[in-house]
């Protein structure tokens, strides 16, 4: 067995990507989030230190979006002041949802897939990042997936983009199985949740698996809530994701240096292959 997991092609792009990509809200908000317990957010040493550990771990892709609080822009920061980290990443950003804080300090969430938004939104990105191309951006869905995709259009602007070279590929993060086969029909990838407490959308693998198309896993640990019980979930629930053959990445989201070498290590278990 390898020391690092191998690398994992995106079907039909050219990409090639770890098996565990690092999510990076928690590197810009802490309002409005859906984890059993309380974070702070790092600083930007604590930051770097989890980049050079998820580098050395072989993990090759960062998440991130607008709707991540100030992930981003931190980002990119660090990409400016850290020579050749940004050469390091495959990220795969978002278009559609923003976030902004609210009196209470709690946060809100509202989405725009218009054109116009998301050109905006795009080249937002691309200066935030201090980078000339994102490898891949995804619409951020709101949960009406299928009349986004026919109503705005937007699934078309992201492939405008990457004929004009902003992007290298499209997709979309969906929640409906009728959403993740749509956006399938028109782009490279679907970003869809599969997890030990979820798995109805499981026709979308199977038909990305079919069609040659990238699927993403989002919320493979269920936001941290299936890590609550059971013997070994963690590995559990990897062998679950990497046991279709559809998936390409499943997108974790710990700030925690040990909690990432624990996923990276079960990572390599749940996909060994029996001796």
């Amino acid at each position: 067995m390898s020391q690092y997991p191998d690398k994992r092609p995106i079907a039909g792009t050219g990409i090639a990507v770890s098996p565990l990509g690092l999510g990076t809200v928690k590197f810009g908000r802490n309002q409005g989030v859906k984890y059993p317990t309380r974070f702070t957010i790092p600083d930007d040493g604590e930051i770097v230190r989890l980049l050079e550990l998820a580098h050395e771990l072989g993990v090759n892709v960062l998440d991130t979006a607008p709707a991540y609080g100030t992930s981003e822009e931190r980002l990119g920061q660090l990409f400016a002041r850290h020579k050749g980290l940004r050469q390091r990443w495959v990220i795969c950003g978002k278009v559609g949802e923003e976030f902004t804080t609210t009196d209470d300090n709690q946060g809100l969430s509202h989405f725009d897939f218009s054109e116009q938004h998301i050109r905006y939104s795009v080249e937002r990105s691309l200066k935030r990042l201090n980078t000339d191309v994102i490898e891949l951006m995804l619409v951020h869905s709101n949960g009406d997936d299928v009349n986004i995709i026919e109503q705005s259009g937007c699934l078309e602007v992201l492939a405008a983009l990457k004929k004009e070279g902003k992007i290298l590929a499209s997709g979309m993060s969906t929640k409906t199985v009728e959403g993740g086969i749509a956006a399938l029909h028109q782009a490279d990838v679907a970003m869809i949740t599969y997890n030990l407490n979820d798995q109805n959308e499981k026709p979308v693998l199977d038909y990305a698996q079919a069609n040659n198309k990238g699927i993403f896993i989002k919320k493979a640990f269920a936001s941290g809530h299936v890590c609550l019980s059971g013997d070994d979930p963690v590995l559990a629930s990897l062998k679950l994701v990497f046991g279709h053959p559809a998936v390409s990445c499943a997108i974790i989201g710990t700030i925690n240096p040990e909690h990432l070498r624990q996923n990276v290590t079960a990572c390599l278990r749940a996909l060994s292959k029996p001796a």
